[in-house]
């Protein structure tokens, strides 16, 4: 894939962005700033469900961890945030490499129900390890970031850090899907059986989407401890799990402007809906099904022409052509 996709796509959501920050209120910058975390984890969870066909219904578990680790680090080891971070997505990496070799031998709704498993796993201990997490008090007093010397404290200047992270993901995510690999997860989606026989290390492109997918959802959780200075095991649950997964449906599986776009509506929807009180969840549902029926491919398959259609190709052009990258 040509450099220039990727730093279009990030240059739009910076440029866009921006131009939101200048226009909305405190209260709504802070329901962006939300939407964009939640656009990195969704993004994340496209290379699983996505690209490489795994129903993951546990990432809001991974999303925990990058939120627990970096609030234990600065809190409870007084670790200087910019060090916490990395260490929390390489801590939330390999648990996911750990989990993810047992787990990723399941397939459909045995995955997604280990997956959940796992996610409910999650909450009891972070709602029972109470020495070391707070039990459901949770943990406060995270510190905030800082750049050269500036505290990104208010929702603006918070925002625009989240897009700068938002726009790197995006476009790191569009450099994998262009490459070898991400041909790789898509044919392993596509077809296993025949993916295996062109030479691709199904296990082994199902593990990298999995620990790939929980990189991305621990970014997003440190942000999102960052930025509310306060996490709770209820902020992980598995609920949000099922929110990130309909996100990505709304959107458009396999799209990473889909991911977006179905972070930024499922995030902005209550608030439009607010006069509906709690019939918002009857229509959200009926939403949700009415993408599904009409728009299979998503918000990002709207203008899509019929015939270029990501579930309508023929798919052996692309095991061919992952097959031949993938030997060495």
């Amino acid at each position: 894939m040509s450099i220039r996709i990727p730093l279009l796509v990030g240059a739009v959501i910076l440029i866009a962005g921006l131009i939101l920050s200048m226009l909305l209120t405190d209260y709504h910058l802070r329901l962006l700033n939300l939407a964009a975390i939640s656009a990195i984890a969704v993004i994340g969870l496209n290379f699983a469900f996505g690209y490489a066909g795994l129903i993951s219904l546990g990432h809001a578990a991974f999303v925990g961890a990058g939120a627990y680790g970096v609030a234990l680090l600065t809190t409870l080891f007084v670790w200087s945030p910019w060090l916490a971070l990395p260490a929390a997505v390489a801590g939330t990496a390999v648990l996911a490499m750990l989990i993810g070799v047992p787990l990723l031998r399941l397939k459909g709704h045995y995955l997604a129900l280990a997956t959940l498993g796992f996610n409910v796993s999650f909450s009891i201990v972070a709602a029972n390890w109470i020495d070391a997490t707070g039990g459901t008090n949770g943990i406060s007093r995270i510190p905030e970031l800082q750049i050269a010397g500036h505290a990104l404290t208010d929702e603006r200047s918070y925002l625009w850090f989240a897009l700068l992270v938002l726009a790197a993901s995006a476009a790191v995510a569009a450099l994998i899907h262009g490459s070898r690999h991400g041909r790789a997860m898509i044919a392993v989606r596509d077809d296993e059986t025949a993916s295996s026989m062109t030479g691709i290390d199904v296990p082994r492109v199902k593990l990298a989407a999995f620990v790939l997918s929980s990189v991305y959802a621990a970014v997003a959780g440190a942000l999102f401890a960052f930025h509310m200075r306060f996490i709770s095991p209820e902020d992980f649950g598995y609920a949000h799990s099922i929110t990130y997964l309909a996100m990505l449906v709304v959107g458009g599986e396999g799209s990473i402007v889909g991911a977006i776009l179905g972070a930024l509506l499922v995030t902005f929807l209550p608030e439009w809906l607010r006069f509906l009180g709690s019939a918002y969840l009857a229509f959200f549902g009926l939403f949700v099904l009415a993408i599904l029926i009409f728009l299979p491919s998503g918000l990002a398959g709207i203008r899509r022409p019929r015939s270029f259609r990501r579930h309508e190709l023929i798919k052996w052009p692309a095991l061919v052509a992952a097959s031949k990258e993938a030997r060495p």
